[in-house]
């Protein structure tokens, strides 16, 4: 599955447009990298284990929407973009979304 955040696929023909797709997440944090981010926070720095964690989101948002895409038969996501949302206190919405296109067949 061809992913891009343009709004098309050089060197392909879009035949169909099959609609958006999207994929998302709602992660919290848990009380051991609380504590290790708060101790991180007097030192200063990235706090890896949040960054770890928002990384992982995003993957799983994106493969959500590939999984949608695939469902309607598509070839590519084109426009991809991702978002982020605090839902409630020590979680965030993390939501990846597209449009799921199908390819003109090169003959």
């Amino acid at each position: 599955m061809k992913l891009v955040n343009i709004d098309y696929v050089p060197g392909y023909e879009i035949e169909e447009a099959l609609g958006i797709v999207k994929g998302q997440i709602v992660q919290s944090k848990n009380i051991g990298r609380d504590f290790m981010a708060g101790m991180k926070t007097i030192v200063g720095g990235e706090i890896t284990s949040y960054t770890d964690m928002i990384s992982l989101a995003r993957q799983m948002a994106t493969k959500r929407m590939v999984d949608e895409a695939k469902n309607l038969g598509a070839d590519a996501v084109i426009n991809v973009r991702y978002g982020s949302s605090s839902v409630m206190n020590g979680a965030a919405e993390i939501i990846a979304y597209g449009t799921a296109v199908r390819f003109k067949d090169k003959n």
